[in-house]
């Protein structure tokens, strides 16, 4: 696919304008870069008033939340966006950023990202043309349904920013992409990176045989087994789950405790396996599942996760590695990863910007974007097989 593949009978919604939001900076900077090689390479006649701003060399909008001592703060955008497609990009879980509340440096908080970016869109309220909030991990997205007497969270969240004028919310990899039923009049789309995922793999690992006597994709428990079920149909290869075992008296940080894994699937000894799942929490589960899968005789193991949080540290992963548990761990850079965590070894960071640039492109044009979502034929051309 290149960046010149819009098909020009769709005219701009509104002249393009991005906002990264605190923490975007890095992965906004590389979307944007991708934007105006791509607009300026289609010659436009930008002497049409129509297509006035079109092509830029910068279509990044500078906004900014200052915060008093206090802690509170407000929303400041430092130029006109009158007529303009907005995309708001967003990491609501990026810890690395810090603001100072009584003479403390605090992290930003989920929370505290989630109200920034309600301050970004109440500031543009009435003068964009069009909002679109980019937000890779869901805010409050593992809170999405209700199983006991507590707050849907994230339904309340995606009703609130739609009420405050935001025509389309784009995610990665929903924990539960149901969850769009909260807002089933605004547009929804659950972006999922498993091309991306698949040429990190093959650009990492060389000698990697993708073929049915030779890999097995792993479901970590049966909530991810959709995505692992759409890998192995994809790939022509076998599948394996792991189903947990909990502890339902008791409840630890809120959850019920894992007391086993039990393993459903076919022999993997001597195979390479992929295990795949939205996110690594504290990881845990994970290397849980890496243990058992190597008694069982497993060669080579890969995780693609879509976030990597790893709010337990990283330490586990190294010994995980030193100790030949795990071979690469992949995941995005949609959210926030520590300077550590690039350095080691055993890491491998999926781009997402370039991805990311095409679906803004494609939605600015209001142009279709069912092939972005859809990448079994680039799949198919990465393994040889067209």
């Amino acid at each position: 696919m290149q960046g010149d593949s819009i098909s020009l009978m769709h005219m701009p919604v509104g002249t393009l304008g991005i906002i990264g939001m605190a923490g975007c900076e890095e992965i906004t900077e590389k979307i944007n870069n991708y934007l105006v090689e791509w607009r300026a390479q289609r010659h436009i006649d930008i002497t049409d008033a129509s297509l006035r701003g079109y092509s830029s060399d910068d279509y990044r909008i500078f906004a900014k939340c200052p915060r008093f001592g206090s802690g509170e703060a407000k929303a400041l955008i430092s130029q006109t966006i009158r007529g303009y497609d907005l995309y708001v990009l967003v990491d609501a879980f990026n810890y690395g950023v810090k603001f100072k509340m009584y003479g403390m440096e605090v992290p930003m908080s989920p929370d505290d990202h989630y109200q920034d970016l309600k301050r970004i869109i109440a500031a543009a309220g009435g003068k964009a043309r069009r909002i679109n909030v980019i937000m890779p991990m869901l805010y409050e997205g593992r809170q999405h349904r209700r199983s006991a007497r507590e707050s849907l969270d994230c339904a309340i969240a995606l009703q609130e920013i739609s009420g405050m004028g935001v025509d389309n919310i784009i995610t990665f990899d929903a924990h539960d992409s149901r969850v769009q039923n909260a807002v089933p009049l605004e547009g929804f789309e659950n972006v999922m990176p498993y091309y991306q995922f698949l040429k990190a793999l093959k650009r990492t690992i060389p000698d990697i045989n993708i073929s049915r006597d030779h890999i097995m994709i792993i479901s970590p428990d049966e909530g991810a087994m959709s995505r692992c079920m759409y890998y192995s149909s994809v790939l022509g290869v076998d599948l394996g789950m792991f189903y947990k075992r909990r502890d339902y008296s008791v409840i630890v940080n809120g959850r019920n405790p894992i007391i086993a894994h039990e393993f459903l699937g076919d022999s993997v000894e001597g195979k390479d396996v992929i295990v795949v799942d939205d996110m690594i929490s504290s990881g845990d589960s994970m290397l849980d599942i890496a243990i058992q899968l190597k008694e069982r005789g497993a060669s080579r193991i890969f995780i693609f996760a879509t976030f990597g949080l790893f709010t337990e540290g990283l330490d586990k992963f190294d010994a995980a590695y030193n100790d030949d548990l795990i071979t690469k761990v992949f995941t995005t850079n949609l959210v926030y990863r520590t300077p550590e965590l690039k350095k080691r070894e055993w890491y491998r960071e999926v781009d997402m910007s370039k991805y990311i640039a095409y679906l803004i492109d494609n939605l600015n044009h209001d142009a279709s974007i069912n092939d972005l979502l859809n990448p079994i034929g680039r799949i198919n051309k990465l393994l040889g097989r067209e």
